[in-house]
Parts: C-alpha cells; structure tokens; sequence
C-alpha cells in the first residue's frame, strides 16, 4: 500500500492516537474509517439540501410525487413473493 505524509496538528493527533489506542487498531486504520464516515456524511448532507431544493420548488415536488406514485404501481404487479 502507498502512503504519505499529512500533517496533523497536536490536539488532533493525541485524538486518533487515543482512539486507536481504546478500539485496539492501528492510526491509519482509525484515519481511514473517519474518512470514510466523514465522505458518507457529506455525502448524505448533500442529498439532504438537494431533496429540501426540491421541495421547495412546488412543481417539481408535485413531479416527483407523481412519479413515485406511478412506481409504487408496480409493486401490484401480481407476482409472487419468493420471500428470502
């Protein structure tokens, strides 16, 4: 695996550091997964303020329901459920 070099300031390094230290993995394992929660984070705020948009436009809201309601037709499609 590469690495690199980030710099850190000292109250954010004692904090990974003491997280590794608590769940027992290593820094750059701590590092990677709060990166990837952060990423999931913004990811999901994005999708937040871009559903509030979309509400706040009545017509396109109005649009959207619509569509919803002409998917939710398909779950009446008369097939069997195989279950797990």
């Amino acid at each position: 695996m590469a690495s690199a070099t980030v710099k850190i300031d000292a109250e954010t390094y004692a904090r990974l550091k003491a997280t590794a230290e608590e769940t027992g993995k290593a820094m750059i394992e701590v590092l990677a997964e709060a990166i990837d929660a952060y990423a999931r984070h913004c990811f999901l705020a994005g999708l937040s303020a871009d559903f509030a948009a979309l509400r706040a436009d009545r017509k396109r809201w109005d649009e959207e329901l619509a569509e919803r309601a002409a998917w939710e037709a398909t779950l009446a499609d008369d097939l069997e459920d195989d279950g797990p």
